[in-house]
């Protein structure tokens, strides 16, 4: 690497896990899994990104709980019988040069959805209790998110504590299962932002009324989690800057709590939105190019931690964009990165800093450098 090579493909140091790049894939749910046990599905799914490039690939939405699965067939790790079959994912990312984290998540009031290729709404509680598996939905309040949903029943602290440890034993079972970063789903509605926003959060004791109370769920499963999580492995925070609602959380709160998780020992805020008051699949954001860019910069800036941005990020001249710009540390590609697994390869073509193809894994790299040399003589009429 040198002066020149652009940001996106300079290497960042997290705690003691360098990462070739800055190129992230996001968290994506791919509702394949028995029972919260991976497969060949996520084998795959997960290792094209990293032979494609990518600096660090992340799994999708991870169970800490199954009665807090977002979709029925979703990932997790309640369980100690989950920990090898995410080791040989992890074992192979790790064979090809890739370093691979996954995200810890509690779906609270927003459990128990249909698949997004079906429609990504509400299951009836009649719904959930025919599949025979366990289901809870539950918040800070007895308030759903939407008419499709059924009311939460209001968490106990004896309910909230046991969740705290939930989180906690899902964090030592990633460590088992080889997983070199970590982060907690602390957005889009779940559990922990319910908590958050004052418009889901009625209660009036320890955990509601003020932002400081509001925020005592999430600093504490975060302290508890970075206490759990070894030293020198990174914890990321993903968090709905603003949660979409009318009078509900905004960016001067998140600025505050980026601060306090910094404070306990996170590393980077991962800085999406929305997702409190609609369906799993709905944001009341405006959508456009690098849309959620403005809320990492501006955490980044006045909160003094890393943040990586996602949402709409198409190419390698815009992520490096962000990064030249000091508006994130991190960028973060995911449907982008399902329509192209070598995104990472091909951002680094598009900004001429890559010739002989060596972002890419070295089983492809080799081939793609020799038909480079073949294409380049046929450019050149040479040929």
């Amino acid at each position: 690497m040198t002066a020149e090579t652009p940001l996106l493909f300079q290497p960042i140091t997290l705690r003691d896990l360098t990462l070739k790049n800055r190129v992230v894939i996001s968290p994506m749910c791919q509702h394949n899994a028995d029972f919260g046990i991976p497969g060949d599905w996520h084998v795959v799914h997960l290792g094209r990104f990293a032979i494609g490039g990518a600096g660090l690939v992340f799994v999708e939405s991870t169970a800490v709980d199954p009665r807090a699965r977002i979709g029925i067939k979703d990932v997790g790790l309640w369980d100690d019988a989950q920990i090898a079959p995410f080791r040989r994912i992890t074992d192979f990312v790790h064979s090809v040069g890739g370093r691979i984290g996954v995200q810890l998540a509690h779906a609270g009031r927003k459990a128990g959805s249909e698949a997004l290729w079906e429609g990504g709404r509400a299951l009836s509680m009649e719904a959930l209790a025919a599949t025979g598996e366990p289901w809870r939905r539950v918040g800070p309040s007895p308030l759903a998110p939407s008419a499709e949903w059924s009311v939460p029943e209001e968490m106990t602290v004896e309910d909230i504590a046991a969740t705290e440890r939930m989180f906690v034993d899902a964090a030592l079972r990633a460590d088992a299962a080889g997983f070199d970063a970590l982060e907690l789903h602390f957005g889009h509605g779940y559990l922990v932002a319910s908590f958050l926003s004052p418009v889901s959060n009625k209660r009036t004791d320890a955990y509601g009324g003020s932002r400081d109370n509001r925020m005592r769920m999430c600093i504490d499963y975060a302290a508890a989690v970075r206490r759990a999580w070894p030293t020198e492995k990174p914890l990321f925070v993903r968090i709905s800057a603003v949660d979409g609602s009318v009078d509900g959380w905004n960016l001067d709160d998140s600025v505050v709590l980026a601060e306090r998780l910094k404070a306990v020992g996170v590393d980077v805020i991962d800085c999406s939105s929305g997702g409190l008051a609609e369906e799993t699949r709905n944001t009341n954001v405006p959508r456009g190019l690098g849309f959620q860019v403005p809320f990492s910069e501006r955490i980044r800036r006045e909160a003094g931690i890393r943040t990586q941005a996602v949402g709409v990020i198409l190419d390698g001249p815009q992520a490096e964009a962000i990064l030249r710009n000091g508006q994130a540390d991190l960028v973060a590609i995911g449907r982008e990165a399902l329509l192209d697994p070598n995104w990472a390869t091909h951002a680094a073509q598009a900004l001429g800093c890559d010739p002989n193809f060596e972002t890419i894994n070295f089983r492809h790299g080799h081939w793609l450098a020799k038909r480079e040399s073949l294409m380049r003589q046929i450019r050149e009429g040479r040929l």
